[in-house]
């Protein structure tokens, strides 16, 4: 039989090892999300406040408008490569945004909005038989707006930064996808993203399906 000795330097191996194999599968998904800080809502409060986005024209219906760009986002447009999967096509609530007028040639806008119980931003799927399967849900605000409000740090969520999207004129790739220097957030909370669910694209999702524009217009 085990003594109280051994038994104690037991159970502390199991705890050590148990803490470990944690930090290993965090490190394995840095986005993992902490829990929510202060006014901010969990995973599944997102998802039930935009369930009824499924349904694309529940989403037109609301005032979210189709990207006018028509485009399904794919890595290469940013010059990444193509194994990271694919964003979607993005449906937008300029009044979120801030968006006033049509992009000349950028998108630009002045609002701070980041609750995702009402996203400003819901990204689709194109499907074979010509319909939209929502799969993620983003927020987007502009840097030069987010800056003017008295923000010295990017928006975050469960304490992760939002990601920072300028577009390098020395490339031949769009790094902002037709925005002006933004800060994003996007939730892939409607398809599993194997990458993490706070990444930029999702290997899982594709754009095989979308009948329209497939470049960007211009740099």
């Amino acid at each position: 039989m085990m003594d109280q000795d051994h038994l104690t330097k037991a159970n502390l191996s199991l705890a050590v090892a148990g803490l470990v194999l944690a930090a290993c599968t965090t490190a394995t998904r840095p986005d993992a999300p902490a829990s929510p800080g202060p006014g901010e809502p969990t995973l599944a409060e997102v998802r039930h406040a935009t369930e009824r986005f499924r349904d694309v024209n529940t989403a037109l219906a609301e005032g979210y408008i189709r990207d006018p760009f028509d485009l399904c986002e794919t890595p290469d447009m940013m010059g990444l490569p193509a194994s990271l999967g694919a964003m979607g096509v993005h449906y937008f609530r300029p009044d979120l945004l801030g968006v006033t007028a049509p992009p000349s040639p950028r998108a630009d806008g002045n609002g701070t909005h980041t609750d995702f119980r009402v996203p400003a931003v819901l990204i689709y799927e194109p499907q074979a038989d010509g319909s939209m399967e929502l799969v993620a849900v983003e927020n987007l605000v502009f840097i030069a707006a987010w800056t003017a409000s008295g923000h010295t740090a990017p928006p975050s969520l469960y304490g992760v930064p939002y990601d920072s999207m300028v577009d390098d004129p020395a490339t031949a790739a769009d790094e902002a996808h037709m925005f002006m220097p933004h800060f994003d957030r996007h939730l892939w909370i409607y398809r599993d993203n194997p990458n993490g669910v706070f990444k930029t694209f999702n290997p899982a999702v594709t754009c095989q399906h979308h009948k329209g524009a497939r470049t960007h217009p211009g740099h």
